[in-house]
């Protein structure tokens, strides 16, 4: 295994997040409710963009949270997904007016957000989650991630894909709704990326045959057998992410021995220095945290466990990957 390091590094390496919870409050200093520091979310945007974070797409995990996403993408010149998390599946029965009228909404709200600053990029999040059956169970988020794919279909616009325990539900329902092969295209769907995936290497293998991506963060790096996963998927199906403020990497996981190999120079903007919530300092990172800036971290680990691959090929792959699935081309003039 190659433990060179790259020759140059700040202001080499390009990343687009493909997944950051910008509306989470924690970037806004408020912590399950209560109020812990400044907002700082300038703050850590900054970050990111020193560390080579050219732009992000901030996850939309229901309606309301996905109308906040593509406000705040437009207010930061970003990109937003719409659509809705597994776990939240339920709020398809609880809206007024239903089911339909809560598809309808999600519809027009990409209708209204397709061009421009801030448009919504991809439907989702959106799949099935069997780890977390007490917030939805498993037939209700089985019905509504079939109906939101029929949106992915009328947009022509690639899926953000969601999904833990539950594979064999998740490719039969893609199967069945014509996404089996070639990501869809004949039924007018884009593809898309499996997001923050944690499954086996069979799982990878099957979803990349089915024409789709597939995207890595630090909790698709926690175990040797989450590491043989990543190693399976190929460059030309690569993404990269955070999940931020989740997902970040830890002492404990199976990444670190390859974090430790990480250049000082790309350390310090990749891991900046952080301290708790309560002992906040304006420009430090947030400890327990994850910010945007970590996802170098993420590339360098994939880089690692795929020997003879440089890490500028992991980096240039999934900046590739990312805008010709998502259609962001004016990034590369950029």
């Amino acid at each position: 295994m190659s433990t060179a390091a790259p020759k140059q590094t700040q202001g080499k390496f390009r990343f687009i997040d493909i997944g950051v919870n910008l509306t989470d409050p924690v970037f806004r200093g408020v912590y399950r409710g209560k109020r812990k520091h400044d907002d700082d979310l300038q703050a850590m945007l900054d970050r990111s963009r020193s560390a080579g974070v050219k732009s992000m797409i901030i996850t939309g995990g229901s309606l309301k949270e996905s109308k906040e996403a593509l406000e705040l993408a437009k207010q930061l010149g970003l990109y937003a997904t719409v659509g809705c998390h597994p776990t939240r599946s339920t709020e398809f029965e609880k809206y007024a007016g239903g089911p339909d009228a809560y598809l309808s909404a999600l519809d027009t709200l990409i209708e209204s957000h397709l061009n421009g600053k801030g448009r919504v990029v991809a439907v989702g999040e959106c799949g099935l989650d069997y780890d977390r059956t007490h917030f939805a169970p498993e037939e209700v988020q089985k019905k509504y991630f079939r109906l939101q794919l029929s949106l992915a279909k009328k947009h022509h616009l690639p899926l953000f894909l969601h999904s833990r325990a539950a594979h064999s539900d998740f490719v039969r329902i893609l199967r069945e709704e014509g996404l089996g092969e070639d990501g869809g295209k004949a039924v007018g769907a884009k593809g898309g990326v499996v997001h923050s995936f944690t499954g086996s290497v069979s799982e990878a293998e099957e979803y990349m045959s089915m024409g789709f991506h597939v995207s890595i963060n630090g909790c698709s790096l926690k175990t040797e057998e989450n590491l043989a996963a990543c190693k399976a998927i190929r460059l030309d199906k690569l993404m990269v992410e955070t999940d931020a403020p989740w997902c970040s990497m830890t002492s404990t996981h199976a990444s670190k021995k390859h974090l430790d190999t990480l250049p000082a120079d790309l350390r310090a903007l990749y891991f900046p220095a952080a301290v708790q919530p309560e002992k906040f300092a304006a420009g430090k990172a947030v400890k327990g945290r994850n910010e945007p800036v970590a996802i170098g971290g993420v590339a360098w680990v994939v880089h690692r466990v795929n020997e003879g691959v440089s890490y500028e090929e992991v980096v240039e792959n999934a900046w590739r990957n990312t805008v010709k699935v998502f259609g962001l081309e004016e990034l590369n003039e950029s």
